[in-house]
């Protein structure tokens, strides 16, 4: 089937519509009309209706709208088994995070409990999981760290210090510090959420989220090497602290605990096995493996039978309490010290959960509110952070879990929590002798598949050499500036790249698609024909203030017009011409008083008749410039004027305005310098009128400014494509009010096409339209812009110039 058959045709004819056409054909609407006022605005933020009241409540409460139509025959079962089976997850997890975050494991499960609770009531997604996740606690670990270092809990006997760490005591404040930049972050979350500033999480690309949850993996595995190899480092904190920490681990190597890297390496390998085994049964298992969870109960049973803590000194967990701890109000004091961690935590927790929340909310078809997400995650962690949990957002695998065991709702999430709360119930004390090496050889492998993430340099190497940039800048800041200054330093970064992509976008002229009214790049597009007369100049970005004046000098370089040096000479050459008219006015003034006295002399001696001293003085100033001409320097001028560049007034200088300027020049080819005019002193003495008209009617052609450089003045009419601007600012403004000046200057016209109804009114707002400035200059379409100039000027009412590249050099400006 040819291609006018499978596409198809269409023709449309209508007039050419400009913008103030535009507007009365489509009837534009006022500005009041579609803005309201302040006070109305106001007026209805504070109107409440039935209706308003009850969308606010449900959106407030989303569990208020599933909640009621929940199925327990169609629902009940899939969320029962999801939720067990995530609940088996959170339980390792939980625990092993824990150590991420420098805390004892049991408040890692207390992390899994509290804030799903709380989420079930406040959330839209269906089916993430909240707890604990590793870039979270790797975050609250740097904190806990930095601010409650061993050093600041050794034990002293009697007056001297030991090496003894007060362990009771070191966790214990670790646990208000976690705490206070939790409940401090989810303050910040709400916050946020409320005055809608869900649209933050957007800053964070998904580049710099991968790259910087990899960093964040490197700085898990160096967390973690104390327990693999049983060795005791210092603890590092502020930027390079990933260095100065691997440094001191690679130093203490000769004295690894071997019974701990045993337990560790075989840890690593059998849950690596038995994930690749998972893995392969996936297809035919209803509900996976609980891995993690089968290696801690054997790791506990052989640990508690065997006396590994007692026999080979390996480190275990330690006495879990049993039962639920009250809340407690944290420590307020802490916030002034925490603050920048607490946002951070707020933006990346943030962060993961919308992209998690999106991704399987456009899988099963539903919505997910950014701003309720946001209120939700910050209440959790805000009411967590009472009962001593730290920072917690969804997990990709624990979310993964039960969106493929079938979870339905966040019910889900109730029967995960109940499974948690068992545990620390009852179960909590039997893993007392769990190896902590153990934890994290789970840590370990669980974060195999952030390490595959580095195959997104080659990803990115192939698609977008900026992304990659952003990519690696915000990996290398994160790991050697920590993960609080490294996101900072990230999110920087990234928005600069916007920035300069914005002050260097693509400029480009724009040339006809034949037989269409389309217009594309003529330098990308072989077909594309430049219109004779017309160009058509495009940027790929809004202008605004940061690229104002690189759009200028763009427009000048497209154009083949140096606007600003034309105009320099064109007013120079209209002063000088000013300065001799006021010469040759002063000159005649004094030549006809001595013809007078002259013509008075000669009617006393001879009584000859006297001459019209006005004729004279009209004629004289027509003629003389400066001074009396000799004979010899008349022969001289006459010489000289074919290589002469003559500017001439066609029409004469009013007190309104200047006169129209024709440039001129001579017919001898080896003599085209306009420098030479350029050069000419006040006291020069030429003649304009030093020629016959003969004389100048044969020799004489038109000169364009373009001699003055290498431009090629051969157009009449500017069009600018706005079509890409969605706002423009009062920089932008004034610089295309001054193009369509000086422009208009050389007697070239400017007209701007397809701008938004936004710009237009942005305009309107910023006093853009004048007298001289019309919404007639402004044109639905680059085509109807094209049509009105060729119907307005025409497509051949201009002359065609070859530029002298010497005149550019001899032009003195």
């Amino acid at each position: 089937m040819d291609s006018t058959r499978r596409f198809g045709k269409y023709r449309v004819e209508r007039e050419v519509l400009d913008e103030q056409r535009l507007e009365e054909v489509t009837q534009r609407k006022a500005y009041s009309e579609t803005h309201p006022s302040l006070t109305q605005r106001l007026k209805d933020s504070f109107r409440c209706t039935v209706p308003r009241l009850k969308h606010s409540v449900m959106s407030s409460l989303p569990v208020l709208y599933w909640l009621p139509k929940y199925s327990v025959w169609d629902y009940g079962m899939p969320d029962l088994i999801s939720g067990i089976s995530v609940g088996i997850m959170h339980l390792p997890q939980g625990m092993a995070y824990a150590l991420l975050a420098s805390l004892p494991p049991v408040f890692g499960l207390y992390t899994s409990l509290y804030p799903a609770f709380i989420y079930i009531f406040f959330g839209t997604s269906r089916h993430i999981s909240i707890g604990t996740f590793t870039v979270l606690s790797i975050m609250v670990g740097s904190v806990t760290v930095r601010l409650a270092p061993d050093v600041d809990f050794l034990k002293t006997n009697g007056t001297n210090i030991t090496t003894e760490v007060d362990i009771t005591a070191r966790d214990s404040y670790r646990v208000q510090v976690a705490a206070a930049t939790t409940v401090l972050g989810g303050l910040i979350q709400v916050v946020l959420g409320l005055v809608k500033f869900g649209f933050v999480g957007t800053y964070l690309s998904e580049p710099l989220v991968r790259a910087y949850t990899t960093a964040a993996a490197a700085h898990a595995v160096v967390a973690q090497l104390k327990y693999i190899f049983g060795v005791s480092p210092t603890r590092f904190s502020g930027p390079l602290s990933l260095v100065y920490t691997l440094k001191d681990v690679c130093s203490l190597l000769p004295h690894t605990h071997l019974p701990t890297l045993v337990v560790s390496a075989v840890s690593m390998v059998f849950l690596i096995a038995a994930k690749e085994f998972n893995s392969f049964l996936r297809p035919k298992l209803p509900v996976p493996i609980p891995v993690e969870l089968i290696t801690i109960v054997a790791g506990t049973l052989i640990s508690s039978y065997s006396h590994l803590n007692g026999n080979y000194t390996i480190s275990v967990v330690g006495e879990i309490p049993s039962g639920l701890s009250s809340p407690s109000v944290p420590d307020v004091s802490l916030f002034g010290e925490v603050i920048g961690d607490a946002f951070a935590l707020a933006i990346v927790g943030y962060a993961i959960s919308i992209s998690l929340g999106k991704t399987f909310a456009l899988k099963h078809g539903y919505k997910v509110d950014s701003n309720q997400e946001l209120v939700a995650l910050g209440l959790s962690n805000t009411v967590g952070g009472f009962f001593q949990c730290y920072s917690v957002c969804p997990s990709m695998s624990r979310s993964l879990i039960q969106e493929t065991t079938g979870g339905k709702t966040q019910m889900a999430g109730v029967a995960s929590a109940l499974v948690v709360l068992v545990t620390i119930l009852k179960l909590g004390p039997l893993f007392q002798e769990l190896p902590k090496a153990i934890l994290a050889a789970i840590v370990f492998v669980n974060l195999k598949g952030m390490f595959k993430q580095y195959s997104d340099i080659v990803t990115l190497w192939k698609r977008s050499k900026i992304d990659l940039v952003v990519w690696l800048v915000t990996w290398v800041s994160t790991l050697l500036f920590n993960l609080d200054l490294g996101l900072a330093a990230s999110i920087i970064f990234a928005l600069l790249t916007v920035i300069f992509r914005t002050q260097m976008p693509t400029y480009s002229v724009l040339g006809n698609v034949p037989g269409t009214e389309l217009y594309v790049d003529i330098e990308t597009h072989k077909e594309a024909r430049e219109i004779p007369g017309v160009t058509i100049f495009r940027s790929s970005a809004t202008v605004y203030f940061a690229n104002a004046e690189l759009y200028l000098e763009a427009l000048k370089e497209k154009s083949g017009l140096d606007i600003s040096k034309m105009i320099i000479y064109k007013r120079r050459q209209e002063a000088k011409q000013r300065r001799r008219e006021r010469r040759a006015e002063r000159r005649a003034k004094r030549q006809a008083k001595r013809e007078r006295r002259a013509q008075g002399a000669a009617k006393r001696q001879s009584g000859a008749p006297v001459l019209s001293v006005e004729e004279d003085a009209s004629r004289w100033a027509d003629t003389c410039m400066d001074g009396a001409i000799t004979d010899n320097e008349e022969q001289g001028w006459t010489e000289r004027e074919n290589g002469t560049v003559f500017v001439i007034p066609v029409t004469p200088r009013t007190p309104d305005g200047p006169c129209r300027w024709e440039y001129l020049k001579g017919g001898d080819p080896d003599c085209t310098s306009l420098g030479w005019m350029s050069e000419l002193q006040d006291g020069d003495t030429t003649t304009l009128g030093s020629s016959s008209d003969d004389t100048l009617s044969r020799d004489l052609e038109r000169v364009s400014l373009g001699s003055l450089g290498k431009w090629t003045w051969d157009i009449h009419s500017i069009i600018i494509d706005l079509s890409t601007a969605n706002f423009i600012d009062t920089v932008a403004i004034k610089t295309v009010k001054n193009i369509f000046q000086d422009f208009s200057e050389i007697d070239v016209d400017i007209y701007l096409a397809g701008c938004q109804a936004s710009v237009v009114e942005q305009l309107e707002r910023g006093d853009f339209f004048s007298e001289s400035i019309t919404k007639r200059s402004l044109f639905a379409s680059v085509h109807d812009a094209v049509l009105y100039c060729l119907n307005h000027r025409g497509a051949t009412s201009f002359p065609r110039y070859e530029p002298s590249m010497d005149t550019y050099n001899s032009t003195k400006l």
